[in-house]
């Protein structure tokens, strides 16, 4: 029996790899969205221990010095909390992106699976009818032979 063949099979494998390949980049990024909020939850938290610290220094009142350096080190602290989330910003723009081309892959690909699927039901249906209008032949044709049989036998 003939076998159905899409002679767009290479498109729809190209477009899968497409698809593929956008998936790779929306996860990488989301993998790096994900690290830089943990990276800017881990900041805050230490700033927040920096903090108690500066206010445990002040209670004394006695080590301005390490006060200070305390004071710093929450400034610095919150200049990279500042960065990740400058970062996080242009991250999410590339996510956005991402997500629109990875829509964009999909809804190309699913436009070549719709075609594949629509000309296999038309091969399946003409495969179909072939098979009917063969046995349709072959019910004629041997309806016709046994009144042969009885023509020659009259003869």
């Amino acid at each position: 029996m003939a076998r159905f063949r899409f002679t767009l099979q290479p498109v729809l494998d190209m477009r899968e790899r497409e698809e593929q390949t956008q998936q790779r980049v929306v996860a990488e990024i989301q993998h790096h969205r994900v690290e830089l909020e943990r990276q800017i939850r881990s900041y805050h938290a230490q700033i927040e221990d920096e903090r108690t610290a500066l206010r445990e220094q002040l209670v004394g009142g006695t080590n301005f010095a390490g006060a200070r350096l305390q004071a710093n080190a929450t400034v610095f602290l919150t200049h990279q909390a500042d960065a990740c989330v400058v970062e996080l910003a242009g991250v999410y723009a590339r996510l956005d992106r991402a997500k629109q081309d990875l829509a964009h892959a999909t809804g190309r690909r699913r436009a070549i699976e719709s075609l594949r699927d629509r000309q296999r039901a038309a091969w399946q249906a003409a495969a179909m009818k072939r098979e009917q209008n063969e046995l349709d032949e072959i019910a004629s044709t041997s309806c016709g032979m046994p009144n042969r049989s009885r023509l020659e036998a009259q003869r």
